[in-house]
């Protein structure tokens, strides 16, 4: 067979190039960025990025897509993906304020948001009205649900990561703080505080729903949500998800 030359290239060998530039191409316009702060097991730091993006990369990979994570703290990232400067929050709860600006994904696992008080406080939580006058320290820009976030009978000093506000609560600077109970004591597991130092609740607040999300101001966002959708899917119905979890211990 003969092939034209093009300053010495075959038609066969350019059209090879331009092939294999396209393909680069498509595989780099096919990553997607994602960003959160560290929330272990479920979000973590190094080389075992934890539940959640193990979760996401194994769905976006069954879509074709790749995923590139990086670590922020939650207010940047929340307004980075909100803005469409990232694709994607990996682990986000539901609420009615920011569904008018992010699209939320199907959810993939679910969190007990408990209270945390110190050693022999003999509080339990029976509602919001139990809270009175007390100080319960949150982390800025987290999603507490509506009811909590407005309620006027006790107050809620932030911080800036659940380790901060346990901090407080030992060194009494707040009454109680919350999360859910696997992330926080991963938390002060891996930040050296002593366990036996605090107690969960019985009740919790609420069991959300965690979900990924995606900017409305974000033109692919709705669409990446599509995809990781059904990407989830497909690996709940192959026994990738069941097998990611066990590799973290959960169920």
């Amino acid at each position: 067979m003969i092939y034209l030359k093009l300053r010495g290239i075959s038609m066969k060998a350019l059209s090879t190039l331009i092939l294999t530039l396209f393909v680069a191409f498509s595989a780099q316009a096919e990553t997607v960025t994602a960003a959160q702060d560290p929330w272990p097991p479920f979000i973590q730091e190094g080389d075992d990025p934890g539940i959640s993006i193990a979760l996401l990369k194994a769905a976006m990979a069954k879509e074709g897509y790749t995923v590139d994570f990086k670590i922020l703290p939650w207010k940047r990232a929340l307004n980075d993906v909100i803005n469409g400067n990232i694709d994607l929050l990996p682990g986000a709860w539901f609420t009615e304020e920011r569904a008018k600006l992010l699209h939320y994904s199907n959810y993939y696992a679910q969190n007990s948001i408990k209270f945390i008080k110190r050693k022999g406080d003999p509080f339990e939580f029976n509602g919001l009205e139990s809270l009175s006058g007390k100080k319960v320290g949150i982390v800025s820009g987290y999603g507490y649900g509506d009811e909590f976030t407005h309620a006027t009978n006790f107050s809620r000093p932030e911080a800036g990561t659940i380790e901060a506000n346990v901090k407080k609560l030992l060194s009494e600077r707040v009454d109680l703080t919350l999360e859910d109970e696997i992330v926080a004591k991963s938390v002060m597991k891996d930040a050296g505080i002593d366990l036996n130092s605090v107690e969960f609740t019985n009740n919790a607040l609420s069991v959300n729903d965690l979900h990924v999300a995606a900017g409305k101001a974000n033109a692919q966002g709705q669409k990446i949500i599509e995809a990781y959708n059904r990407g989830l899917a497909a690996i709940k119905a192959d026994g990738t998800y069941d097998k990611i979890l066990a590799e973290y211990g959960v169920k």
